[in-house]
């Protein structure tokens, strides 16, 4: 047999993302040691779980002390309803109002900021006899989307006398949690308005993994976390110190050819690298149609047998090549592109630094047509 797969890779593909469940599991109990007392655990699975594959780690997230899941669309919340995920769902973007019977037949909480929503609420419950549940997205400054403060406190109170509505939380959203001054004049708004009504009973939550980590003194009984519990940093305040957070997902290929090249060729399209002598190269089934944006070309890095190798040429759809002159490999062997090669190390934030974004847009990126393996 020319390649040796793993037993527990059942994949038609050379290529998978490698999610660690042991690292989310870590990451969640980093991340209670920042909470409130009692405080409710809510964790963000939209967009795939940030790429991680939500119907797979929600039971992990569960049974580590999570109480609510937060998606970004009904069709997310209903995947997790179809895998048997019986927890509470929060959708935290807008829903269409012609969705609503979905989202209340499903046990399905809504954002509701608008009194198309509340119209939308009442006959929703005409037609199935349930009251939809529903939170209240305040806009404090994110000017996305949400009712504003000064028209909160009415809005609120309707739908507390609103007998086809079942309330259960009010919310906001941070818009730049590392920037302490603007942080703290969003919380005040929000908590003007939480002062103002009776909230007994219902779910207050403010803080996105940024804002637990950097504000112990803000009130809240349920944090909302996203991308650290993928162990993914956070922005912070200058003087916060890093949660111990561990980068769960890695990505790795298997070399599908190996050959060699002499002083003077180019590699791949446009030949934006050219060999400087003879060079060993390996191919790889990764490119961007997979989430590797061409801009990375010739400026990553991966890593086989636990040394690092420069990738050359332009990333194409669904293939790459790496520099292995100096490496005894052969075809069959894995090269490493994110997370670890025994000492060696490639964290999703090199990339993002490359490219001049978000380490997590990367981690959701990377296309469904990689299979994910999960690992302990």
């Amino acid at each position: 047999m020319k390649y040796n797969r793993n037993s527990y890779l059942n994949t038609h593909r050379d290529a998978w993302v490698e999610v660690n469940l042991d690292s989310i599991e870590k990451n969640i109990l980093e991340l209670k040691k920042y909470l409130k007392p009692h405080s409710k655990l809510f964790a963000v699975v939209k967009a795939d779980a940030y790429g991680h594959g939500a119907v797979m780690i929600a039971p992990i997230l569960l049974a580590s002390g999570v109480d609510f899941l937060g998606v970004s669309s009904i069709d997310e919340g209903l995947q997790l309803r179809e895998a048997k995920i019986q927890a509470p769902i929060l959708v935290l973007g807008a829903v269409p109002v012609w969705s609503f019977d979905w989202a209340a037949t499903n046990n399905i909480s809504v954002s509701v900021f608008s009194e198309e929503h509340i119209e939308a609420c009442k006959q929703t419950f005409e037609k199935t006899g349930i009251k939809p549940k529903v939170h209240v997205k305040i806009d404090t400054g994110m000017n996305r989307i949400g009712v504003r403060p000064e028209n909160a406190v009415g809005f609120i109170n309707k739908i507390k006398k609103s007998d086809f509505i079942e309330l259960e939380g009010i919310f906001t959203h941070f818009a730049t949690a590392e920037t302490e001054s603007y942080a703290k004049e969003q919380y005040q708004k929000f908590q003007s308005v939480i002062n103002a009504i009776d909230h007994n009973g219902l779910l207050i939550h403010c803080c996105n993994t940024s804002a637990v980590v950097c504000y112990d003194d803000f009130s809240y009984n349920m944090a909302r976390v996203g991308v650290g519990i993928y162990g993914l940093q956070p922005d912070l305040t200058q003087n916060t110190a890093k949660p111990n957070l561990k980068q769960a997902i890695s990505l790795r290929g298997r070399i599908t050819n190996i050959h060699t090249a002499q002083k003077g060729e180019g590699v791949s399209y446009s030949h934006t690298f050219q060999t400087s002598g003879t060079t060993k190269i390996a191919t790889i089934p990764i490119g961007y149609a997979d989430g590797v944006f061409r801009g990375l070309s010739n400026k990553i890095y991966g890593i086989v047998n636990g040394k690092k190798i420069k990738q050359i040429g332009n990333i194409t759809m669904d293939q790459m090549m790496f520099d292995i002159t100096d490496c005894d490999v052969k075809e069959g062997d894995t090269i490493t592109l994110l997370g670890q090669d025994g000492e060696q190390f490639i964290s999703i934030d090199e990339w993002a630094k490359i490219l001049g974004t978000i380490h997590y847009e990367l981690t959701c990126a990377l296309r469904v047509r990689l299979p994910r393996v999960y690992t302990r």
